[in-house]
């Protein structure tokens, strides 16, 4: 119902800024000063809400200034990353430099892969099951059920079987169902997601488990593809000691991540590799380009390339290894001073988000954009989180409580089926611990 209301808010608000008295057309002057207002306006709005900006895997800490002699251009990447169009306002250099990065990150050689910077991770996540079905016509696609949205949209789009598979209550896939299921499905090739990195417990799918469940059910590797969202951890599990491999030493079939997350890019992209045999299926001749297509989308954001292929060079493997360690340690600090505090909270290893009881007030949960579901909500600590700004969180947090909870009949939540009574501090687990 929450959602319901505001998109009716939303839609009562719809075109607010167009409703202003006409201004005559020859005070070409009067119209620039009132939309120079009108931007002044929603810069102030977006620097007040970038403060408080906790519940989305979005790194707000990034300067572009470098890039804005680009911005008078308008550059498109249609066609083929990999093949000269007609089209000649492309970056496809760049574009071509961070997939070659990309590869190396993930152990393939430039000869052995294709890919091309997609417009959002979920795009990635399309491109990756399409190229999974196109593989095997007739597969199951089988997702855990904390994967993503965009997996389960993609079965839609795509009218694909789907399964889904229970999770543990890490988030991550339980193996002993997903063996039910493959036996159960024996004579289908199958298609799997595998999340690296759930998008509300921050949970990573145990890959290389997924590889021998799938072989111990006499799948061979002719007859499975696996596809892996990578969309924020997929970047910064390289960086993390102890971590398991995404690579394509690996008997996986593609990898996607989102830019405008872990990276910080100021727009939505994502990086999207698969294997090169496998996207020759999806490949088609376009006389009108003079090049290929294999892409979900053609025509492709020009600008997303410079600001990744910029970052990727000005921090390097040992800059976003820093990076990583900082939100790792950042996110442990907010875990204990939650418990401390006497809330219910849980952090999976390998991960930097934070699950926690879910505020009472939904005013506190839109001021800090937390990102909300059943009784938990979430803080992903993000290279832009810093100390100071999770202490003014956790002051907030704890104050409000006081209040929510002043009234002795009114409980926190009880988190112990969501994320094991180990972690719950409800007072009924409270008293057993």
């Amino acid at each position: 119902m929450i959602w319901l209301m505001a998109a009716a808010e939303a839609r009562r608000r719809r075109g607010r800024l167009f409703t202003e008295p006409d201004i005559d057309d020859d005070s070409t002057g009067d119209k620039e000063a009132y939309m120079a207002s009108i931007l002044a306006r929603y810069r102030k709005t977006l620097s007040d809400r970038t403060k408080f900006h906790l519940g989305y895997p979005y790194n707000l800490d990034f300067d572009y200034g470098a890039l804005t002699q680009l911005q008078h251009f308008s550059i498109n990447n249609l066609g083929d990353p990999f093949i000269e169009s007609n089209y000649g306002v492309h970056s496809r250099q760049f574009e071509v430099g961070v997939l070659d990065w990309f590869a190396r990150l993930w152990d393939i050689e430039k000869d052995e892969y294709w890919g091309y910077i997609t417009n959002c991770g979920t795009e990635g996540n399309l491109h990756g099951i399409l190229v999974g079905r196109e593989v095997f016509p007739e597969g199951i696609l089988y997702a855990s059920k904390e994967s993503h949205y965009s997996v389960f949209k993609a079965a839609r789009m795509y009218r694909m079987e789907c399964e889904k598979v229970d999770t543990l209550l890490t988030g991550e896939i339980d193996c002993a169902d997903f063996k039910v299921k493959l036996l159960a499905n024996k004579d289908k090739p199958a298609i799997i997601n595998v999340n690296i990195g759930t998008t509300v417990k921050g949970a990573v799918d145990d890959l290389d488990l997924v590889i021998k469940t799938l072989e111990d059910c006499g799948f061979s590797h002719d007859r499975f593809y696996i596809h892996c969202d990578g969309a924020l951890f997929g970047l910064m599990m390289p960086f993390v000691k102890r971590a398991p491999k995404v690579t394509f030493k690996k008997p996986i079939g593609s990898v996607s991540v989102s830019g405008h997350k872990f990276v910080g890019c100021p727009m939505p992209c994502g990086v999207q590799l698969t294997r090169l045999e496998h996207v020759n299926v999806l490949s088609s001749n376009v006389e009108y380009l003079a090049s290929r297509d294999a892409t979900i989308m053609g025509s492709r954001n020009g600008h997303a390339p410079l600001f990744l292929w910029y970052t990727l060079n000005r921090k390097g493997y040992k800059g976003f290894q820093k990076e990583v360690q900082k939100c790792l340690r950042n996110a442990h600090y907010l875990k204990n001073r939650l418990i401390g505090a006497g809330i219910s909270a849980m952090l999976n290893e390998l991960s930097s988000t934070v699950v926690f009881e879910r505020p009472k007030d939904e005013e506190f949960v839109r001021k800090w954009q937390l990102a909300c579901e059943r009784n938990m909500a979430h803080v992903v600590v993000m290279p832009s989180v810093t100390v100071d700004k999770l202490d003014h969180f956790l002051d907030e947090l704890v104050e409000g409580r006081s209040m929510w909870y002043k009234d002795e009949n009114v409980k926190p939540p009880c988190l112990a089926s969501d994320i094991g009574s180990v972690n719950c501090c409800c007072p009924q687990h409270r008293m057993i611990s």
